[in-house]
């Protein structure tokens, strides 16, 4: 039985897709799929007319890019120094360090193994510059090695796409004939030189040709890992129960958050055995914290399922998911003035009765009113901004299902003149509408039918929501359905 999430086979040709201006484009394609001539950037009907078997899914640069940071830190185990190249790219400097591996074909067997068992395929190069190994990568062997005289000759034969210059730039060299990164080596350089002087680094071919042959630096600015907040307690005999370390070790873990101008959204206790194992508790909040003794009360319920064995003689208390907090002062005294405390009160909740027992609403991006909202569990990260696209009044109260009434009308695609709802009868005394919510094809099944919305007060003064499901002999179906789906104020 296949799972959602699995892979696709090798020789089925898949793409992601990203919104462009004329309709989804693409954004990135598998091997299968460039064999089948589908090219980035392409609109996705018209690569669908190249291969009807095409599978497209929408592409998440923000999930990719987060990810390739996290990748990068994950590279330092083979030397000191990387950085994230682009999109789809890490560059390491290895120089020095290509030995404790066995040489450098050695190395990029390794990356490769270590690389594939985090299910990744990689196309790897080592070259004397920056530039000629993104071009090496790209465009050479799986697995590219060029010394650092051998530049001019593996780079000659590969495409001018490899100098890493923008579109058009690429396009206006190859109508002057230079397909080539050796066809461009060729031309003089006064020639590229007055054709190209006022032109960016991205623009001009003269610049990126002297990086990738090392005569123009371009060095690895390398990202500094996140820092780790810890705090420790190593204890001269073992001992059963750590709760009366667990103050000191809030005080100093808060008292580092607080040098650092950062706050914890998770924390992690680990209590080592004497006799080996280890146990973990880990307890989170809402909102970043450096209270200690909020982050104390977090544990009071859950020490007591620590199991001691024959004691312990380390407890360690580490921060994750540290955010940045500013220091404020609401009160002249120099206090916060943080009279509510509500994401204490969340935190509490939740770490007496479960991560999933408080949930806070989070808005979508849907037009389907009851898509435009879901629960979240409060502990967890709210997705970056995501929010309705409409900015009409809606109701207060949206009921989870709305509910179905029978309505009478003079006119079919008009408003309702008298409806029976909740055995009452209503009769509409005012009205404004319609507003028509259409299907969203990239969700609903085909054949679902349209909503007309309908705002409308009976005589007792209640306002209620309407919609109509359906339009009469629309070839979706019977008779249009009335619901209520919610209530105004």
């Amino acid at each position: 039985m296949e799972r959602q999430g699995n892979a696709p086979p090798d020789d089925v040709p898949v793409v992601l897709a990203r919104e462009g201006h004329h309709g989804p484009v693409i954004h990135a394609a598998n091997r299968a799929a460039r064999m089948d001539g589908i090219h980035v950037g392409s609109r996705v009907v018209d690569m669908r007319a190249i291969c009807p078997a095409l599978q497209v899914e929408y592409a998440d640069p923000a999930g990719d890019r987060a990810a390739l940071d996290r990748l990068v830190l994950w590279a330092r185990r083979w030397c000191p120094w990387t950085v994230r190249d682009g999109e789809d790219g890490l560059i390491l400097d290895t120089t020095g360090a290509d030995h404790l591996w066995g040489g450098e074909a050695a190395m990029l067997v390794e990356m490769e193994t270590q690389l594939s068992l985090l299910g990744l395929t990689a196309r790897l190069a080592v070259a004397p510059t920056w530039g000629a190994a993104w071009a090496l990568a790209r465009f050479g062997p799986v697995r590219a090695i060029c010394g650092p005289d051998e530049a001019y000759f593996k780079l000659g034969p590969l495409p001018v796409t490899g100098l890493r210059l923008d579109a058009p730039t690429v396009l206006l060299l190859r109508r002057l004939g230079l397909k080539t990164i050796g066809a461009v080596m060729d031309v003089p350089r006064l020639s590229l030189t007055r054709r190209f002087v006022k032109a960016g680094l991205q623009a001009n071919p003269l610049l990126r040709l002297d990086q990738a042959m090392g005569k123009l630096a371009e060095p690895v600015s390398s990202v500094d890992a996140a820092p780790v907040i810890r705090a420790q307690a190593r204890l001269a005999e073992p001992i059963f129960d750590p709760t009366p370390h667990l103050p000191d070790l809030c005080e100093d873990l808060c008292a580092q958050l607080k040098t650092a101008g950062l706050g914890c959204r998770r924390l992690h206790l680990a209590v080592y055995r004497t006799d080996g194992d280890v146990s973990h508790i880990d307890v989170a909040t809402s909102a970043p914290s450096r209270d200690a003794g909020h982050l104390l009360g977090l544990f009071r319920d859950k020490v007591t399922a620590i199991n001691p064995g024959f004691g312990f003689d380390l407890i360690t208390l580490a921060a994750g998911a540290t955010e940045p907090v500013a220091a404020r002062q609401n009160t002249l005294e120099g206090g916060a003035g943080d009279d509510l405390h509500l994401t204490q009160l969340i935190d509490r909740l939740s770490a007496k009765f479960g991560p999933r027992a408080v949930t806070r609403p989070v808005l979508r991006q849907s037009h389907v009113p009851e898509r435009a909202e879901a629960q979240l569990a409060a502990l967890a990260q709210a997705p970056a901004a995501q929010g309705p696209t409409l900015t009409k009044e809606r109701p207060l109260r949206l009921f989870d299902h709305p509910e179905e009434v029978r309505v009478l009308y003079a006119v079919p695609e008009g408003p309702p003149a008298q409806f029976i709802w909740r055995r009452q009868t209503c009769r509409v005394a005012r009205y404004a509408g319609p507003e028509r919510i259409a299907p969203e094809w990239w969700k609903d099944r085909p054949g679902t039918r349209l909503r007309d919305y309908f705002k409308v007060e009976d005589q007792t003064g209640r306002r209620l929501w309407l919609y109509r499901e359906g339009l009469h002999e629309d070839g979706r179906g019977g008779d249009p359905r009335w619901f209520v789906h919610g209530c105004f104020a």
